[in-house]
């Protein structure tokens, strides 16, 4: 289990050939205020809107899910604000995607 309790694991940066060994990977980085935005709950949410997952991001603002190809939205969710981006997962891969936060 991970420190924060949420049974999620440690977020870290994606690196840009990661090999996602065929799944859809929605990953990025939070930010706000001109730098990384560390400890912010990040959730994903399907195409409908429904709630699909949520983690923290690292503190260096880093996140990361493993998702099916469809549409999605990631909010951020965070004490000095919050931000939202979507992101179109067609296929298998690493979607990135920045939130920013405000």
């Amino acid at each position: 289990m991970s420190a924060d309790g949420c049974g999620a694991p440690t977020q870290t940066a994606t690196p840009a050939d990661i090999d996602t060994q065929g799944q859809v990977v929605v990953a990025g980085k939070v930010s706000g205020n001109g730098g990384p935005l560390g400890g912010a709950y990040v959730r994903l949410l399907n195409g409908d809107g429904d709630f699909a997952g949520e983690v923290q991001a690292s503190p260096d603002g880093d996140f990361r899910f493993y998702a099916a190809p469809g549409a999605w939205t990631v909010r951020a969710l965070h004490r000095s604000g919050n931000g939202e981006a979507s992101v179109t997962a067609e296929g298998p891969g690493l979607h990135q995607v920045a939130i920013s936060v405000a």
